[in-house]
């Protein structure tokens, strides 16, 4: 693993490819899985995809407790870029991470993709918008969040302790991080005019945890963004499709991103 150093703190993490740079957010689980996804963006571009503080083996730096503190430091992090504007791309917890950085500024972000993101309470005080993951049963989550879970999950009986510990972390960071209230932000909806660059949101068709409409809501909340499904999918299509979510990536860049 890397050490991606921002701000006075060492993360665990990757950097892969040469090119433009891209900042790849991760969800709050199946961290690893997104490998063959970083691969192939590595073809264009330089990805930097840190794991959180808290998250895998990152430490958690005293005093973070909030997302908005993982927006401030990935904001440092931008700062310190030297290559010019930066392809954001979030997925999940990571989606909603990204707009909680892009609401705050996109002085160095050439564009946005948005995976599947969390982040946005859109129905009413007694709608559910975003499945309760944690009070589901685990066999339940698996079918709302892939379209085959024997597929891409991993075998966790044949993961060393070091794995397993990992993926505990990440977890448990992202509950930290957005359990109070649940996994959105109540103010952040008021603020997405501010989201002032090209964004693609991208979303599985069969996504049981975030539905493809709350991702069509999300859309249209946003001043300059396109939608497009991924079919065969769930919550994390860049997991299941890696394919075709790189390619739908490389389209958009191909005509949005500026350089």
């Amino acid at each position: 693993m890397a050490g991606i150093e921002i701000g006075g703190y060492s993360l665990d993490g990757s950097v892969a490819g040469a090119g433009p740079p891209l900042l790849f957010l991760h969800g709050g689980d199946y961290v690893a899985q997104n490998a063959p996804i970083l691969g192939r963006l590595a073809r264009h571009w330089q990805v930097t995809a840190p794991r959180h503080p808290g998250s895998g083996h990152s430490p958690l730096p005293d005093g973070f407790r909030t997302i908005h503190d993982l927006a401030y430091l990935y904001l440092d992090w931008l700062d310190q870029q030297p290559d010019g504007p930066v392809l954001l791309v979030g997925s999940s917890f990571g989606g909603w991470l990204a707009l909680e950085i892009c609401v705050r500024s996109v002085a160095k972000i050439a564009a946005l993709v948005l995976i599947d993101s969390l982040g946005i309470k859109f129905g009413g005080r007694e709608e559910r918008d975003i499945a309760d993951v944690y009070a589901l049963p685990e066999d339940e989550v698996r079918r709302r969040t892939f379209v085959d879970p024997a597929r891409v999950l991993p075998d966790y009986a044949t993961l060393g302790d070091d794995e397993l510990l990992a993926i505990a972390r990440d977890r448990q960071a992202a509950t930290l991080y957005g359990w109070r209230p649940y996994m959105h932000d109540p103010g952040l909806r008021r603020w997405l005019h501010r989201v002032r660059v090209p964004a693609l949101v991208l979303w599985g068709e069969n996504d049981g945890i975030v539905t493809p409409d709350y991702g069509r809501r999300l859309c249209a909340a946003l001043p300059n963004a396109r939608f497009e499904a991924i079919a065969q999918s769930g919550h994390y299509p860049q997991i299941e499709r890696p394919d075709a979510v790189a390619a739908a990536i490389e389209r958009f860049a191909a005509t949005e991103v500026r350089r």
